[in-house]
């Protein structure tokens, strides 16, 4: 005779209630900032934030028309620029984030990054929330951070409305892949 469904049940609940686990809760906190406008930033943030913003309109992106500039404040207060680069073969794009980031390691090798601001704007919709980077860009702030030892601020913003500054990189990816685990 097959088995009934409150068999099913029995045997399941048998075979894991004998089950043990050892596990504990890790609590991950990342502090936000939101203000209201890029007008209620400090002066050094607003023009961060308002090169990010030129630089999205030099933004190459035919395909998705998501046009993001990234700008960069060096501990020298250098600010270097990029924006995202789109290719008909989407793997062979670039985020405006990396663009900015790897350009700044290749030129500037030494030189600490302390601030990254980033924004976006289509001609689609208006961008009303502050967009945030992807995981591949949020992967390479974290490590350049790591590497840098020391904090890099993250500003995002929309094309209006609010904006976010978190104060360190790795706050967008806490359980980050690290060199150290690829070692023997």
């Amino acid at each position: 005779m097959p088995l009934q469904l409150d068999d099913l049940r029995n045997l399941y609940l048998r075979q894991t209630s004998s089950i043990t686990t050892n596990m504990e809760d890790i609590k991950i906190v990342c502090t936000v900032v939101s203000y209201t406008s890029e007008n209620d930033l400090p002066v050094a943030d607003q023009e961060l934030l308002l090169e990010a913003q030129k630089s999205s309109k030099n933004a190459y992106a035919p395909y998705s028309g998501f046009l993001v500039g990234a700008a960069l404040r060096m501990a020298d207060g250098t600010i270097l620029k990029g924006n995202n680069q789109e290719n008909v073969a989407y793997p062979s794009g670039l985020c405006a984030e990396r663009v900015a980031l790897f350009y700044a390691s290749a030129n500037f090798p030494d030189l600490p990054i302390e601030t990254i601001a980033i924004t976006a704007v289509t001609g689609k919709f208006e961008i009303k929330e502050p967009i945030s980077p992807c995981g591949s860009c949020r992967q390479v702030m974290a490590e350049i951070e790591k590497n840098q030892e020391q904090n890099m601020r993250v500003i995002l913003k929309g094309e209006k409305g609010k904006v976010y500054v978190i104060e360190s990189a790795k706050y967008l990816l806490p359980l980050m892949f690290r060199a150290d685990e690829l070692k023997i």
